[in-house]
């Protein structure tokens, strides 16, 4: 039995990398896809559907369904339409999967209010219109008296959790991604909706050159190890599980851990007492987690 079997599903920049390997493992797991993408470049520029198009087909050729839509998922009118498609070409809508994404490098001095702009908005704003609108889908059909057991699986990143240097737009994109699903999972649990968020390290389009891979590195940077991962949290078998970040890739999988409250001090109205007790609550405070770590391989 497929896990996800007659379950409807978006997933975001769905034409290249990751996306694509989440929409065929998807697919090959029995689920209906819209495939969604604009088809830009890796910084977000020019539009084109044939990389979608070529998926609709590979995930036909398979045997499966499957559907392009093209709307910037940034575009509030167009977030709603990719929704509507889901529901007027399978009947309903399960599984939201965003994925899509953009890469503007820069260092913080160098940014230009521009390349700040076009990831925030690509980033968190593509993840939250069309959450807004799938859940409103899913109160809908919840208030109607039917029964909902739906996913939405956000893409955040190392870099949003552990903080890239050159990558400022980027990472604050993805941290607000990663607190995003915690808050969206607390409050949508009341409909049926279970909110995850994944950290992938993948060998994509906007990964290629970032340094050299073996032959062993790179398979383990395979997306399909990230694909599996999400069809798993977007099948029933996963209803209990909500709120969480993954780190994900071929080397294995970690719950990301979020803030922790740390040591404390007493509060005071004077700010020349302050110095020895904030010296003193850093000393005995964990140092910020890093992007490596030694039982990832450090790769």
């Amino acid at each position: 039995m497929k896990i996800n079997e007659g379950r409807v599903a978006i997933v975001t920049g769905a034409g290249r990398g990751l996306g694509r390997a989440h929409a065929l493992m998807l697919a090959g797991q029995g689920a209906k896809v819209v495939v969604n993408d604009l088809g830009g470049s890796a910084d977000g520029i020019g539009s084109d559907q044939t990389p979608a198009e070529e998926v609709v087909a590979a995930i036909r050729r398979m045997g499966g369904e499957a559907v392009v839509d093209s709307h910037n998922v940034a575009e509030w009118a167009g977030a709603k339409a990719m929704v509507d498609q889901a529901v007027s070409s399978f009947g309903g809508l399960d599984i939201l999967v965003n994925n899509a994404g953009i890469l503007r490098d820069r260092m913080l001095v160098n940014m230009t209010e521009s390349e700040w702009d076009s990831v925030i908005n690509v980033h968190l704003k593509g993840t939250f219109a069309p959450t807004h609108h799938a859940a409103n889908y899913w109160r809908q059909q919840q208030k109607a008296g039917k029964q909902v057991d739906a996913r939405v699986i956000n893409t955040t990143s190392h870099s949003g959790l552990f903080c890239n240097v050159g990558q400022a737009n980027y990472a604050a994109a993805k941290a607000g991604i990663a607190s995003f699903s915690i808050v969206a999972a607390r409050e949508l649990q009341r409909y049926g909706v279970t909110v995850n968020a994944i950290a992938p390290r993948a060998t994509t389009r906007m990964t290629e050159g970032l340094r050299e891979w073996t032959p062993e590195q790179l398979e383990r940077r395979d997306p399909e190890w990230i694909a599996a991962l999400v069809t798993w949290l977007a099948s029933p078998e996963a209803s209990g599980v909500s709120g969480k970040v993954f780190e994900a890739w071929g080397y294995g999988y970690a719950v990301a851990e979020s803030w922790q409250h740390g040591p404390l001090t007493e509060a005071s109205k004077d700010p020349a007492t302050l110095g020895p007790a904030i010296e003193q609550i850093i000393r005995f405070s964990r140092k910020n987690a890093g992007i490596d770590r030694d039982t990832w391989l450090d790769v």
